[in-house]
């Protein structure tokens, strides 16, 4: 099957059938990056501009090492030192780029729907790394294809996803991606964190995490975004990690090996201890390796539309 799409602003746009292939992609490339040399000419002459209007390290390294080791040109924008500072407006700047030949632009930014504003306007390809409170489809395809590796699949896998999901764009994405392979997945948060209306997404929602880690195959802590304590959204960082805090205790209670994920950046001693981040159960420095399999994986498709084994 040959890649339809010219750009990823959401999973939910993707059929179960085009997650798998870009897991399967994923395996392929990250067999690369255990290579003594890892450099691909499979993209020479193409190039990927990057547009992050917010701070990041994992996902713009990640990118920025993905396109590099398949071959292609990249280029980043510094958005503070560019004329963004000045008043130019999203569209501007991005056809800015684009008139410089680029072929691929990797956009995050804090408005939800710019990735796909831009997509609709420029002839280019968008990928989607994360905007404001909607999509981090990128993201949830690592976690993903980290359970997929450890267990061969997620179908009939329990998943449980807990903290602040209001304001989680990885939360929304991974329930996407894991619910359309099969996975039962829970989100669990304080009430305040985790308003009833989520379940669109076709998951269940819980206020007891000790109660839903009963019989669960993954555990993934999202990042309490510490500004959010300021608005009196919980009473404080203690009673939060008394509540939700993903401890070695606490994990006893899944009754099996339980796989540990977190996105990053993670705070230590609020919403995950670092004996269970540190623990074999933890898969979360694989994620970041995973993360860059993943992302040469979409680089490649989108930018060749090229078959599973067609990679080099």
């Amino acid at each position: 099957m040959n890649w339809p799409r010219k750009d990823l602003l959401d999973i939910a746009a993707l059929s179960a059938e085009e997650i798998e292939i870009i897991l399967d992609t994923a395996v392929s490339m990250k067999e690369v990056l255990t290579r003594p040399v890892k450099k691909l000419p499979t993209l020479r002459g193409k190039a990927v501009a990057m547009l992050f209007y917010e701070t990041s390290t994992r996902t713009r390294s990640s990118f920025e090492t993905a396109a590099k080791i398949l071959g292609a040109d990249t280029s980043s924008l510094a958005v503070a030192q560019s004329s963004v500072s000045k008043g130019e407006s999203l569209l501007d700047t991005a056809k800015t780029l684009a008139a410089m030949n680029i072929d691929l632009l990797v956009v995050r930014h804090a408005a939800s729907g710019a990735p796909q504003f831009l997509a609709e306007r420029l002839p280019l390809g968008v990928i989607n790394a994360g905007d404001g409170q909607h999509a981090h489809p990128t993201q949830a395809l690592l976690d993903v294809y980290s359970m997929r590796e450890k267990w061969g699949g997620v179908t009939g896998r329990k998943i449980v996803i807990v903290g602040d999901v209001l304001h989680s764009r990885v939360a929304r994405s991974n329930a996407l991606c894991l619910t359309k392979l099969g996975a039962e997945v829970v989100l669990v948060g304080p009430p305040t964190l985790l308003p009833p209306e989520m379940d669109y997404l076709g998951v269940r929602l819980s206020y007891d995490f000790d109660r839903e880690l009963a019989g669960a195959d993954g555990v993934m802590a999202l990042r309490l975004q510490l500004e959010r304590q300021q608005s009196g959204l919980f009473p404080s960082l203690r009673e939060y990690n008394r509540l939700y805090g993903l401890t070695r205790e606490r994990m006893a209670r899944a009754g099996k090996e339980c796989l540990v994920l977190h996105p990053g950046p993670m705070n230590r001693g609020v919403e995950i201890m670092s004996d269970v981040a540190d623990s074999p159960q933890s898969v979360i420095e694989t994620q970041v390796t995973n993360g860059v399999a993943v992302r040469m994986a979409l680089i490649y498709l989108l930018l060749s539309g090229g078959a599973v084994d067609a990679v080099a």
